[in-house]
């Protein structure tokens, strides 16, 4: 299983960190990529490095980013830095979907885990964050989009019910895939 790369995408509330890191936490060979955002990291959620948008870009212009993309008015990145633990077994990270058609020209060896739930779910969920009204997690629910870029190995694992059964499809979803 070493060398395998992960990009694990889906809607907001899908359960992408948490399933991520129950992976984690079940298997410790595999690493979780530490993503950089401009977003202060006093906003909680998974575990990433907050910077501003001026630090951002130069480290940008700096080549610091294996891989970096704008959603939700935030910039992401994945650091070269990241991508060392690669070498001894599966590396995820959270990625978006408009990231994909970089990614897996840079990585011709990835696999994308779309991440499920329904809208119910979804809006449940990031309600329970409490970082944006109703309304506004309405409408991101109805833009949300499933649809991914041609071409790419891509797993479904829907995440609806119990932890533990996300997780063991998750866990499922890292398995070799038999010729």
């Amino acid at each position: 299983m070493s060398g395998r790369l992960f990009a694990v995408v889906g809607p907001s509330g899908a359960g992408k960190d948490t399933l991520m890191a129950a992976a984690r936490a079940a298997r410790p060979d595999i690493a979780l990529v530490r993503r950089v955002i401009t977003r202060p990291e006093s906003a909680g959620g998974e575990d990433y490095e907050g910077v501003t948008e001026a630090e951002f870009a130069l480290r940008l212009a700096a080549g610091q980013f294996a891989l970096h993309w704008r959603a939700h008015g935030l910039h992401y990145a994945i650091p070269e830095t990241e991508l060392a633990p690669m070498a001894d077994g599966p590396l995820l990270f959270n990625g978006s979907r408009a990231a994909l058609p970089v990614a897996a020209a840079r990585f011709p060896d990835l696999t994308v885990i779309r991440v499920t739930a329904p809208s119910a779910v979804l809006i449940e969920r990031l309600m329970a964050r409490g970082r944006e009204t109703r309304e506004d997690i309405e409408a991101r629910v109805q833009r949300a989009s499933y649809e991914l870029p041609e071409g790419l190995r891509v797993i479904d694992v829907r995440n609806d019910g119990p932890l533990a059964e996300g997780v063991a499809r998750f866990l499922a979803a890292l398995q070799p895939v038999s010729a």
